[in-house]
């Protein structure tokens, strides 16, 4: 699929822009319907900021898909996480069998879900000793994500399963804008107090044994990532080539698009924050990516939850920008 990092960036460098003439026509459509100017808040600039990436003035979202990506860590073995990595797997298949949350929020939001595990019997490597993956290894990660994104989508959530993988997005977000590691070390799956500092330990050994990660994006995602966050980054970037909108999830979604926003400027145009979870330093982590979420409910379960969530919100900006009447249409005086 790539065979280099620098590969990457020139697809990202050469990807198609939103369509400004559909934008400006969703704007004069919007400036006509029957509301007062701006009546409808935030879901306006969501209307045209979907309009203008679908190249569609009076656009709907009729075909969402859900990634939901797993992998495994060998930094589990530090003991950062309140389950053990076996449970990776079991909610895999869980997955796969419908019973978790996020098949219940796709089924409510018409979604396509599709779910890819990524080599859960070969862990990362644990990235206190060295890099979490060779280059290849990350490159194909990545790969699986971008060849994973279908053509016909319309919309993109990615989400995530791994055990172990709020400390490689911790890592990540402390190699690419710095602080001390406890500023983006939560407790993740409910560690308790010896377990968020050894967590926090963890994630600035990380860092140390890894220096190349401060120095360059692609490198914090191959030394301090997993599989399964290198396929969020691959999807991603897939969906910003192909103009398809994409909302983010949480801490861990949100890391791997930080990965691409801090290597190419403009990666991140595409994508909006479907929320804020109430792990400690998703927030933080926004605001470095300048995005405001569309929701804030304390989840911190990730799978793409959250984002599916907020697929609602978007759906209702669309549903009032182009189903209602203008001005002249409805015979209301005042437009």
């Amino acid at each position: 699929m790539f065979d280099s990092f620098d590969a990457i960036r020139d697809r990202l460098l050469n990807a198609p822009g939103p369509d400004e003439d559909a934008r400006a026509r969703a704007a004069t459509r919007n400036a006509t319907l029957t509301k007062p100017p701006g009546a409808l808040g935030r879901l306006e600039d969501l209307a045209l900021w979907y309009a203008g990436w679908r190249g569609d003035p009076r656009p709907r979202i009729t075909a969402p898909q859900v990634l939901v990506f797993a992998g495994n860590h060998g930094v589990a073995a530090r003991g950062v996480s309140a389950f053990p990595p076996d449970v990776t797997a079991q909610m895999v298949a869980n997955f796969k069998a419908g019973g978790a949350a996020i098949n219940q929020l796709v089924g409510l939001a018409g979604a396509r879900l599709d779910v890819i595990a990524l080599d859960l019997n070969r862990p990362t490597m644990d990235f206190t000793t060295g890099p979490a993956m060779a280059a290849t290894d990350c490159l194909a990660a990545f790969g699986t994500g971008w060849q994973a994104v279908g053509h016909g989508a319309d919309l993109l959530v990615t989400g995530e399963m791994g055990i172990g993988n709020t400390t490689s997005a911790a890592a990540i977000a402390h190699a690419l804008y710095g602080g001390a590691a406890s500023d983006w070390t939560g407790r993740g799956t409910g560690l308790d107090d010896d377990g968020l500092a050894r967590k926090a330990q963890v994630v600035a050994e990380g860092l140390a044994a890894n220096p190349d990660a401060a120095r360059d994006p692609f490198a914090a995602l191959r030394c301090l990532g997993g599989r399964e966050i290198a396929a969020m980054a691959g999807a991603i970037a897939r969906a910003r080539c192909l103009r398809i909108p994409v909302l983010l999830d949480g801490f861990i979604a949100t890391a791997a698009a930080a990965v691409l926003h801090e290597a190419v400027p403009g990666a991140l145009d595409h994508a909006q924050a479907g929320h804020v979870s109430a792990e400690a330093a998703h927030g933080r982590l926004l605001d470095q990516l300048g995005l405001d979420p569309l929701l804030s409910l304390g989840l911190r379960l990730g799978e793409g939850t959250g984002a599916v969530l907020a697929i609602q919100v978007l759906k209702g900006a669309l549903a009032c920008h182009s189903g209602m009447a203008t001005f002249a249409e409805a015979g209301v005086s005042g437009g």
